[in-house]
């Protein structure tokens, strides 16, 4: 008789290797069903192309058999690996091959292609040059900076306008990005991360929303006429899937309950009873020898916090040294009036506020971590 991790395994050799290999003669058509569109990929490991990128004209998606990715030709901008397609939302996320976004962003353009932008951040791209003191925590784009100048993004408008004119704009533009990356965006000010996002485009046209929502297949009425239909799915609809997805859990949930079983029988064996009733035993005389831990405070006392310089800022709101124009703990940009606190031992300075609840817990510089006592 086969055994049950036998019948698993050769499960699992069925959908990964045998069904694929009926369609790998022609990975150009459209999948005749649901269950075909999800195996019939790019090298059975990519994003599952289905109608319209596989049925109608300007929806330039491939599979590049030399990086092995899906990817989507844009006219006007070249090639991005596609990340998924959500068929129900008409959507499409890309990323950039080279990891260098935002060099493709400030030539991006959809023209000649069905997409267009879903949800924007409004983005200001600008350089600096290197002579300028600006805060390391200020991340740069790497894959746009040199030796002379320092390439930054920021979706703050206000703070890109305080950088000139030291700082030269190289564009403004509305990204398409994920709602998922708004409030990351919103709340980032010179922001690294823009360059890792996927730009998230649109369609509209096929409409295929309402086939994509019964789970139907979406398609052409006819050779002679754009307008679409939804299809019976020839795999036998809902009802197929459904049966393969019971057969599937059942078989996980009979491996399961079976090495459960299994466990819980060795786990009440009279031999690991007594193991652990001296395990218990061991632990407890352990505990009561053991001395109790002493609590040790890292901060610094009032007295000394006290001692540390204050300052009230002018009109310029100029500070001494290195010090930028924004507490490094709030984040918020310093106003006239404000007194701030320097910390002697590295010259940083910081709200008064920020630094001494900051200082009662730990005895360095947030900026520099250099100890503060010394």
């Amino acid at each position: 008789m086969m055994t049950l991790s036998k019948q698993f395994s050769l499960l699992v050799f069925l959908f990964v290797f045998l069904f694929p290999l009926r369609h790998a003669s022609n990975p150009q058509k459209c999948p005749s069903s649901y269950m075909e569109s999800y195996i019939n990929n790019c090298e059975r490991l990519g994003v599952p192309i289905r109608f319209p990128f596989c049925g109608h004209t300007g929806f330039n998606v491939h599979c590049n058999k030399l990086i092995n990715k899906t990817v989507l030709e844009l006219p006007m901008s070249g090639t991005f690996l596609v990340e998924t397609i959500n068929y129900s939302e008409q959507q499409i996320y890309i990323s950039d091959p080279e990891k260098c976004l935002v060099k493709r962003l400030l030539t991006f353009n959809t023209s000649g292609s069905p997409f267009s932008n879903g949800f924007s951040v409004n983005y200001t791209f600008l350089t600096c040059p290197n002579e300028i003191v600006i805060p390391s925590w200020y991340p740069t784009i790497t894959c746009l900076s040199n030796s002379t100048t320092s390439f930054f993004a920021t979706s703050n408008l206000s703070l890109a306008n305080s950088m000139l004119p030291s700082c030269q704009v190289v564009k403004r533009l509305a990204v398409p990005v994920s709602v998922g990356f708004k409030d990351v965006l919103f709340k980032e000010r010179f922001s690294g991360v823009i360059n890792y996002v996927d730009l998230m485009l649109e369609w509209s046209s096929p409409n295929c929303r309402s086939c994509e929502n019964q789970f139907l297949r979406c398609g052409f009425k006819n050779k002679a006429s754009l307008q679409v239909k939804c299809f019976a799915d020839k795999s036998g609809g809902l009802s197929n899937r459904l049966r393969v997805l019971i057969i599937t859990l059942c078989t996980i949930g009979g491996i399961i309950i079976f090495t459960t079983c299994i466990v819980i029988r060795i786990y009440n064996s009279e031999r690991f009873v007594t193991q652990r009733r001296q395990n218990t035993a061991f632990a407890s005389r352990t505990v009561t020898q053991q001395p109790r831990e002493v609590v040790v405070t890292t901060g610094l006392d009032q007295s000394t916090i006290e001692s540390y310089k204050k300052v009230e800022l002018g009109e310029s709101r100029r500070l001494p040294g290195t010090n930028g124009i924004i507490c490094p703990i709030c984040l918020s940009e310093y106003a006239s009036k404000e007194i701030v606190r320097c910390i002697p031992q590295c010259d940083h300075c910081f709200h008064v506020e920020c630094i001494d609840a900051w200082l009662k817990i730990h005895g360095s510089c947030p900026v520099c971590r250099r100890n503060s006592r010394s």
